[in-house]
């Protein structure tokens, strides 16, 4: 692939936990290997083609923005991501992003229209806000990994029939600290509440986004180039640690 086209969706409203960084270290992941990188934004009131990007990223907003951010989804954007999805290109969506995939979540005594694009809802309930450092066991097709990262959330979210959890927690909280499941797995498109930003602590899942772009517009799985990774090795073990000591 000469070209990795990325897909950032509200990057101005849904950008409030260092969201930024997961698609510069996309963008640097590619470059070190001499992958060229083109990105795009859609903004509120803009609609997109699904053909034209290999990769969507959507990030957190506060509650405000998020609720802006639902509505015009619905409106401009729904049809050509639910095209996307079906279409095998991959997608990262992370919290307020995550939650906004199913089908409705819940501000305050307001419910929400979601893009129902997953099989989940967020719901509030009593209780504090799950917050602090989370380790997920997952399996992507290529071996039990885990995601090391930050959660800080009021909702809590369900995986309704047929939804495939992203993993299984081992220490944090996860979707709602209860039934021991972590984001979510819908074809290509991966949601999660991970953040702090979640790809330069796990630059593993990084690669398999870059991966699974290239093999969908190719339909070759690339061997991507290895590269020197002590430093986010060294970022993936921290935030392990912390996740352990809770």
């Amino acid at each position: 692939m000469s070209e990795l086209r990325l897909l950032a969706l509200y990057p101005e409203q849904m950008n409030i936990y260092a969201d930024r960084g997961n698609v510069l270290f996309l963008q640097h992941r590619c470059e070190w290997r001499g992958i060229g990188f083109a990105y795009s934004a859609a903004g509120m009131g803009e609609g997109f083609d699904p053909a034209e990007h290999d990769l969507v990223y959507i990030g957190g907003g506060q509650d405000r923005d998020q609720r802006m951010v639902a509505a015009d989804l619905i409106a401009t954007k729904r049809d050509a991501l639910e095209a996307a999805v079906a279409g095998g290109v991959p997608g990262l969506a992370v919290c307020g992003g995550y939650q906004l995939l199913g089908t409705s979540y819940e501000l305050g005594e307001e419910r929400i229209e979601g893009l129902g694009i997953a099989p989940l809802h967020t719901v509030r309930e009593p209780g504090p806000r799950l917050i602090g450092n989370v380790s997920i066991e997952v399996d992507l097709g290529s071996g039990r990994r885990v995601l090391a990262g930050f959660e800080n959330h009021g909702g809590r979210t369900y995986i309704d029939a047929g939804g495939q959890p992203l993993g299984r927690v081992i220490h944090g909280f996860g979707n709602n600290g209860g039934d021991g499941l972590e984001g979510i797995v819908r074809e290509n498109l991966i949601g999660t509440y991970l953040h702090g930003p979640l790809l330069p602590k796990n630059a593993w899942l990084a690669d398999e986004l870059i991966a699974r772009a290239i093999e969908r517009r190719e339909g070759e799985r690339p061997a991507l180039e290895p590269l020197d990774d002590e430093l986010e090795d060294a970022a993936h073990a921290d935030a392990e640690r912390a996740a352990e000591r809770g």
